[in-house]
């Protein structure tokens, strides 16, 4: 357990922000919208709010009305609200929707070695043989979660073969910090980073695994994850700056520091429960919510990041905007206080 006075009724109220001013976004029918009504869900799950119940359920019901796009990997971020709403009304559209996503990256999307998933982001063959971090949450997590509520072995399965693999390529295991991407063909991670964002998608999904799967023990995947998780959190503590955020490459003093990432990083803490991760949660507290706008903006949140050639390319990414990811992972850190932390208060 980790505990740590703060005030539950601050928090409370900067879901409420949030949340509405995510609603007010003109986000389309894809992967920034994915995480952002994640992090609604997330909220939903906490507060049992009717608003943001009718909120997210009038938004998802246009989106389909207007048409959906083709899938790609990427765009089934947005099969975790739909799981949501399934459970939350029992309308069998959501789930149809959702199963729809689950089909194309069971039988569609392109798949490289083990049976991995390509990282795309269209209907194109974006990045030949590429895996990066970012497809545990918006795929490899979504699976996880259809398996369990399907109760698909081969579904559960084929989603811990995609941690398994992604820890295979991506986790240096000296440091246990994750690189952004690894090209299969090159048999390299390209320009090599540790990038901030990209621990976040790994960090957070696989604290996700144990609190989704039932009896995960009995999965031996799992137990990759696990210990995949424990020694990437130790590595990432050290690299938490004054302020309590992490940089947009981990171990560069010249990056800025990256809110989308801190988040994420810090929700994973919360959800993996350790307590000898207090401290740097307390720390992340103090400094996400300083970063968080009174009309519910997560603010110093990096723009979408391809895999950069160099360390300039990292640093140049605009930190100016609004961003879904931000939204999304900034509630994923918040309503993770309330499920996981213990207030003193």
């Amino acid at each position: 357990m980790i505990k740590f006075d703060f005030n539950k009724s601050d928090v409370v109220d900067k879901i409420d922000r949030m949340v509405r001013k995510t609603l007010s976004m003109d986000l389309v029918w894809d992967w920034p919208c994915g995480v952002a009504y994640y992090g609604i869900s997330e909220a939903i799950g906490v507060t049992e709010n009717e608003e943001y119940i009718k909120g997210l359920k009038e938004r998802v019901d246009n989106y389909i009305a207007l048409g959906l796009p083709p899938w790609n990997v990427n765009a089934c971020a947005m099969g975790h609200c739909l799981l949501t709403l399934y459970d939350l009304t029992g309308e069998d559209r959501y789930l149809d929707t959702a199963l729809s996503k689950i089909d194309y990256l069971q039988n569609k999307a392109l798949r490289f070695g083990e049976n991995v998933l390509q990282h795309t982001v269209s209907s194109k063959n974006d990045f030949p043989e590429q895996a990066w971090a970012d497809t545990l949450f918006m795929a490899a997590f979504f699976l996880l979660r259809t398996g369990v509520l399907k109760n698909d072995k081969k579904m559960i399965d084929d989603a811990l073969n995609q941690y398994y693999w992604h820890i295979e390529y991506l986790q240096d295991q000296a440091t246990g910090l994750w690189y952004h991407g690894y090209n299969n063909l090159q048999k390299d991670h390209m320009s090599g980073f540790f990038w901030a964002r990209a621990n976040a998608w790994a960090a957070y999904t696989m604290s996700q695994v144990n609190k989704v799967l039932p009896e995960p023990y009995l999965y031996p995947q799992y137990m990759d994850v696990d210990c995949s998780l424990r020694d990437q959190l130790t590595g990432l503590k050290q690299l938490q700056t004054k302020d309590g955020l992490w940089r947009t490459i981990l171990n560069d003093e010249q990056s800025y520091e990256e809110l989308s990432a801190s988040a994420g990083i810090a929700a994973a803490m919360l959800s993996n429960r350790n307590p000898l991760n207090t401290k740097a949660v307390e720390k992340a507290y103090n400094g996400i919510l300083d970063n968080i706008s009174e009309d519910g903006r997560l603010l110093n949140v990096s723009g979408g990041t391809a895999v950069m050639r160099d360390l300039d390319g990292y640093r140049k990414i605009s930190r100016k905007w609004t961003q879904g990811w931000g939204q999304g992972l900034g509630l994923a850190f918040l309503t993770g206080l309330l499920k996981y932390g213990e207030s003193g208060e």
